[in-house]
């Protein structure tokens, strides 16, 4: 680029004689220029419009529905805290060698990667990762177990499509212990996930668990230990494919013969209650001591749960849940909308035995599951349960001046906010009406009128936009009066889960 040009989001443009507005990036340039007869000033506007849109694969809301996201988002955290969750926030950006570690496969074509400088770069792409890198960098100094929860964003170059997204928010928790882990911490995660569903209003759902040492045991017993990853990723297909095609798949793909497929799949589709199903895998303990701790350690998960306050209708021991991803080597979990399953897991995760392996030679086992949050939001929106009851309105209260009365009503304003209601006040010199319409639109429950008689008495005129009950209060009135109205707004979730 020369002396003479300019550069506008990457665009050259040229540079005129003549003043600009403002330092660094100029929002407007102006020339002089000589028309037929008398010399005018005339302003030319030389930036080029850009049509505003948003990237596919990005989601971006209006204001109410980001309302009923960000209640959902503060739900989670207030669930997870209960648990003894610690919050965290790990950098959006990483070396990209800490996300390449592991190294090939679609995780790296995924990636967004990216030079600055002699530096490469890449935004995570999920936050476990992020997570052992900043547990291995700082394990000396933790408390472990290392219990903590993150809800943020994360980046996956893959193809934009219905409900996927190349942004999106995850709310994730994890247990980390240094050397060992105790399986009582498998055993309470189905708790969290409960707690964490029921408090954003969902009723209609079922968390599903196995363990991967049940079902590496029994491919051992079966004499196909040696391709158990790919019979695990062969067998998490089983409710997208059915069992007629996996089984071909085993036998055409992985190379098993046709009784041993049939006995891989009369293994997984077993049927009954949970406990019908501990004493189905019974029969099969003595033949592999893998299989038999990994059944220990399921009994043990799946017999606390009463205790633990999941009931029994919310709770299955399901043989077909594989998770295939490899580095889950203990209980697995994924979380089902019992009236949507055509959705798919809302909530998955599992035990694995060393989550820093590529960081450092200290074992850190842990246990953990992650919400796909953005997901979640789009598929609950478009199935109509989104409830239209959840508060959503930038503010409870809209205090209106009629009149010389902006004093007043902003001691009024005051008054109200140190009392805890979130207040607005309307400045713009508009008709009443146009103010009133104002705060329906926006949803804000209370209009709260000062006029001139309500200045000169010190009240006001508050009146409830739901009910059209209006009442003269001194501000400390109003306060009392709305925070009762609020707080039974306030206890309506976002979601409605109608059974």
């Amino acid at each position: 680029m020369t002396g003479r040009e300019g550069s506008l989001f990457g665009r050259p443009f040229p540079r005129f004689k003549g003043e600009c507005s403002g330092p660094g990036l100029h929002s407007r340039m102006t020339r002089k220029t000589t028309q037929t007869g008398p010399v005018k000033d005339k302003e030319e506007t030389l930036l080029e419009k850009v049509t505003p849109r948003t990237l596919s694969g990005f989601m971006e809301l209006s204001p109410m529905r980001q309302a009923q996201f960000d209640r959902m988002l503060n739900s989670l955290r207030e669930s997870y805290a209960l648990y003894g969750f610690t919050a965290l926030d790990t950098t959006v950006i990483e070396s990209a060698e800490v996300h390449l570690a592991k190294g090939g496969g679609e995780t790296e074509k995924q990636i967004y990667r990216f030079q600055k400088g002699d530096n490469d770069l890449a935004l995570r792409f999920d936050l476990t990762v992020p997570l052992a890198k900043y547990v291995a960098a700082r394990a000396g100094e933790l408390s472990f177990p290392f219990r903590r929860f993150q809800i943020g964003k994360v980046y996956r170059g893959e193809r934009a499509q219905r409900g996927r997204f190349r942004e999106f928010y995850q709310a994730d928790i994890d247990v980390i212990g240094d050397g060992t882990l105790d399986i009582m911490n498998e055993a309470e995660i189905p708790a969290v996930i409960y707690r964490s569903f029921t408090a954003l209003g969902l009723r209609n759902f079922r968390i599903r668990i196995n363990n991967r040492k049940v079902l590496n045991g029994f491919f051992s017993i079966l004499g196909v230990r040696e391709r158990a990853a790919e019979v695990l990723r062969a067998v998490d297909k089983l409710e997208k494919i059915g069992a007629d095609k996996l089984r071909v798949l085993l036998i055409n793909e992985l190379g098993m013969d046709g009784e041993t497929a049939d006995r891989l799949l009369a293994f997984i589709s077993c049927s009954g209650s949970s406990a019908d199903k501990l004493a189905f895998l019974e029969g099969w303990r003595g033949q592999e001591p893998l299989f038999d701790t990994g059944l220990d350690e399921l009994r043990a998960v799946t017999e606390h749960m009463t205790g633990f306050g999941v009931p029994e209708e919310n709770f299955e021991l399901d043989l077909t849940i594989a998770r295939g991803l490899d580095y889950y080597t203990g209980t697995v979990y994924e979380t089902m909308l019992t009236e949507h399953p055509e959705i798919g897991s809302i909530c998955s995760g599992g035990r694995y035995d060393n989550l820093a392996e590529f960081y450092t030679n200290r074992k850190l086992p842990g246990v953990g599951i992650s919400i796909g949050l953005t997901r979640l939001f789009y598929v609950l929106e478009e199935q109509g349960m989104l409830s239209d009851e959840c508060v959503t309105a930038p503010a409870d209260a809209l205090v209106i001046p009629l009149g010389d009365t902006l004093p007043a009503a902003i001691r009024t304003a005051t008054v109200l906010r140190a009392a805890g209601v979130r207040t607005q006040l309307y400045f713009e010199p508009k008709k009443f009406k146009a103010r009133l319409t104002y705060a329906s639109r926006l949803g804000i429950p209370y209009a709260v009128i000062v006029g001139e008689d309500e200045a000169a008495n010190g009240t006001a005129a508050v009146k409830d936009l739901t009910t059209g009950v209006q009442e003269v209060l001194t501000p400390e009135e109003a306060a009392k009066r709305m925070l009762e109205g609020l707080a039974v707004r306030a206890a309506v979730p976002p979601i409605r889960d109608e059974a």
